[in-house]
């Protein structure tokens, strides 16, 4: 069954973007040396499974958690991480104080510790108490991906648009390397909501990270989210652990509450 679906999510993906594709301008090229610029000497990669030859599809299912449905409170995030053929490689768990997810909420600081199925955590997501607003222009949103733990390989900080979401993928040095750009609308008005990966000068999309739509029922009455991250397969690994982490803040950012993710 697992296997299905992620066939039928692979089924959504971008022919047009996929890695090899020709390139509408040469100067644009994004593929591996675009994440190059984020990986600091000496500094080994993630885990093996984001290294795989040609992994353009990753896969994430946010776990549905019965005691905050019972309880009507908020519990601890956690996800899997699957291949485009639906096998858990990774499994994430977030760590955060009580009092920070029940009175800060979405806004809440958090650990986000993925372990691979050894048990052996492979990346680590750092999140601060930071401000999410369109009349805000400072102190946004931003997460810290270090891979492996204790080794900072970049990333991810919202920027300032009244209109739609963006944010841009950083390398170690807070230099931009990618830029997301998501919808004006994220409620899904019952289907996916898509966030384009694009270049720094958004003259080029390389990829985009999917919020499926689940159905009406999952969707309102539990807080269980599927991702879909689809990317260059020759893309940095470092660069597709920025993914996950980004694909994390999109999920705190506006589909924690289930209504909202509709």
């Amino acid at each position: 069954m697992a296997s299905k679906d992620a066939q039928k999510q692979r089924s959504r993906g971008l022919p047009g973007f996929l890695p090899g594709a020709p390139d509408p301008d040469q100067s644009l090229h994004v593929s591996s040396n675009a994440g190059n610029q984020g990986r600091q000497p000496g500094v080994p990669a993630p885990n093996t499974f984001l290294s795989t030859p040609n992994l353009d599809l990753i896969i994430i299912h946010q776990q549905v958690e019965l005691l905050g449905m019972i309880l009507g409170t908020e519990t601890s995030n956690k996800y899997e991480i699957k291949n485009g053929l639906g096998q858990r490689i990774y499994f994430a768990v977030e760590e955060s104080l009580c009092f920070n997810r029940n009175v800060c909420s979405t806004l809440r600081s958090c650990t986000l510790r993925i372990t691979d199925n050894l048990g052996q955590e492979v990346i680590t997501v750092n999140r601060p108490l930071r401000c999410n607003s369109c009349w805000c222009p400072c102190y946004l949103q931003e997460l810290e991906i270090q891979a492996p733990p204790g080794s900072i390989v970049g990333y991810v900080a919202q920027k300032w648009d009244p209109f739609q979401p963006k944010f841009t993928i950083q390398n170690a040095n807070k230099e931009d390397i990618l830029k997301i750009v998501g919808p004006c609308a994220t409620c899904g008005c019952f289907g996916d909501v898509d966030f384009e990966v694009k270049t720094v000068n958004e003259k080029l999309t390389i990829g985009k990270i999917s919020k499926y739509w689940s159905g009406f029922v999952n969707d309102v009455f539990t807080n269980a989210d599927n991702f879909g991250i689809h990317v260059p397969g020759d893309l940095d690994v470092t660069v597709k652990a920025a993914m996950i982490g980004a694909c994390f803040l999109f999920d705190f950012m506006f589909f924690e509450h289930s209504l909202a993710g509709l």
